[in-house]
């Protein structure tokens, strides 16, 4: 081994090309990982957006380019809103819309209400039952009752074919409790502490102190809770019986994934020759108003998505 190896200089002209102060997989790429990294992006949108991309096209296609296409259509032809104002008109689903919404709009505002209040209980060490509490809601991330005594239980309550048997068996969530309360935790207690000392109680210290400092966190537990609310059908399927109180997504359930024909939904197949859609635009078109809600909500939550998350997890 020569000296000019062994000498604290030689290697020095090696680590020339990364700073000595950040690790390697922060430093900027080179030309050719930041292609391969353009390249992969852009394949993952495309595979995400062409789907769509097709399925709204389909729904404002004729039913000529329908047929010509053998399906879903790709290429741009005779556009209608046909199936739209076909839907729209009237029906199960346009019923069936209006019931998501109020579904989602309240079940969204109880949870993210009960969550709150249940995650500032649970930050506080010295609230009574703290421990008892804070483990059975963790015990229930891992362990449920099951579908038959949950069934039970929501008969018992007489909630069966009622909208509130769509809210309340899912309206706390273990995982958005503890998002919540890792964020809580997270707030300096001398801020908490000096609002004590000025008099206020727990209500004006949550709501006046604590909640206006979370909004981030919030946030996203209430994105959380609206979609899932505005997604769910399995609930509807096992507690509501009358159709005309089917949320959107069991309509889309049954009628795009079962092909089952609703009564009252204007969905049936109708002869060409009238000029109606058959049943392929009218699937296409209940799609994308199931979409459409939460691509109008998501960007308004996006900016508070990463930090409430990852703040709460972290500081947890």
């Amino acid at each position: 081994m020569t000296e000019a190896s062994t000498s604290p200089g030689a290697a020095a002209p090696r680590r020339r090309w990364r700073s000595k102060h950040r690790p390697v997989w922060e430093e900027a790429p080179g030309p050719a990982g930041f292609t391969v990294k353009v390249v992969v992006l852009a394949a993952i949108c495309l595979a995400v957006l062409f789907p769509l991309y097709s399925i709204v096209l389909t729904s404002v296609s004729s039913q000529d380019d329908i047929t010509r296409a053998g399906g879903l259509v790709t290429v741009p032809g005779n556009l209608t809103l046909a199936a739209y104002h076909q839907i729209l008109s009237g029906g199960i689903v346009t019923r069936a819309a209006l019931v998501s919404i109020g579904i989602t709009a309240v079940g969204t505002v109880i949870s993210t209400l009960v969550s709150l209040l249940a995650a500032y209980g649970l930050s506080r060490p010295g609230s009574f039952g703290h421990r008892p509490l804070l483990f059975t809601l963790l015990l229930t991330m891992f362990f449920t009752a099951g579908m038959i005594p949950t069934y039970l239980l929501v008969s018992a309550l007489g909630l069966i074919n009622s909208y509130w048997a769509l809210i309340l068996p899912t309206a706390v969530s273990a995982f958005n409790v503890l998002i919540l309360r890792a964020f809580f935790m997270g707030i300096d207690p001398a801020i908490t502490d000096a609002a004590r000392i000025d008099g206020a109680g727990d209500w004006r210290v949550l709501f006046r102190i604590v909640a206006p400092m979370s909004k981030a966190a919030i946030a996203v537990v209430a994105l959380f809770y609206g979609v899932g609310y505005w997604n769910a059908f399995f609930n509807a399927m096992l507690y509501i019986n009358d159709n005309a109180k089917w949320p959107l997504q069991l309509v889309l359930q049954s009628y795009v994934l079962q092909g089952v024909t609703l009564p009252g939904s204007g969905t049936g197949q109708v002869d060409v020759a009238t000029g109606a859609v058959t049943g392929l635009p009218v699937k296409m078109a209940v799609m994308v108003l199931a979409i459409i809600p939460i691509l109008l909500v998501y960007p308004l939550v996006q900016r508070h998505f990463t930090k409430g998350v990852i703040f709460g997890a972290i500081k947890g």
